[in-house]
Order: C-alpha cells, then sequence, then structure tokens
C-alpha cells in the first residue's frame, strides 16, 4: 500500500468521523506523530460511534422518550459503516506488512 493510498484512506475517515458527528482530533493532540497517531485517533472514534450506538439502543429500550427509532437505526448503521471501514483497513494493513516482509533485501 502506497503512502497516497493510506492518506486517501485516512482522509475518508476523517469525513466519516466528520459525518458521524464526532470530533476530529489531530494526531499531535494525542502524543502520537504520523500514521499510528492517526491508526489510534481512527479506532478511538470507531469504538466512541459504537459505544453511542449502544447507549441510544440501551436508552431507547428504556423508553427514554427522547431518543427515536430512526436515530437509534442511523447511529447503528454509523458504527457498522465505521467498524466495516476498520476491518478493511486492518486487511489492507495485514496485506502490506505481509508483502513488505515478503520483499527480497
Amino acid at each position: 500500500m502506497s503512502t497516497p493510498e493510506i492518506q486517501s484512506v485516512l482522509s475518508q475517515m476523517r469525513q466519516l468521523a466528520a459525518d458521524a458527528g464526532g470530533v476530529s482530533r489531530s494526531a499531535s493532540t494525542d502524543g502520537g506523530g504520523g500514521f499510528s497517531g492517526e491508526l489510534r485517533a481512527s479506532l478511538e472514534r470507531i469504538n466512541g460511534l459504537q459505544q453511542a450506538a449502544g447507549e441510544q439502543a440501551r436508552a431507547f429500550q428504556a423508553g427514554d422518550p427522547n431518543v427515536s427509532l430512526p436515530q437509534v437505526m442511523v447511529d447503528s448503521q454509523k458504527a457498522s459503516v465505521a467498524f466495516e471501514m476498520g476491518v478493511q483497513m486492518r486487511n489492507r494493513l495485514v496485506s502490506a506488512y505481509k508483502e513488505i516482509m515478503n520483499m527480497q533485501v
């Protein structure tokens, strides 16, 4: 996986987080730098979306009048899409790692 492709995936992840209403953090704010910091921030955003969707679902099941079924479904789908993107990112990283390990020196 080349650097432009990685940057493209990271920008897609940032856009997904912004569309989902997440707070975008730069790598410099969480103490890490570069790719590892962005990856950590992306995983934290995915986790946050899943936690929020779970809380919304529990609130709806408890009968909270401030939570509607469409809100629960939309948040659940956002978390699902974010998780799937994380899985695909992991698969591509593993593939890139295997390719690098198979290179002849």
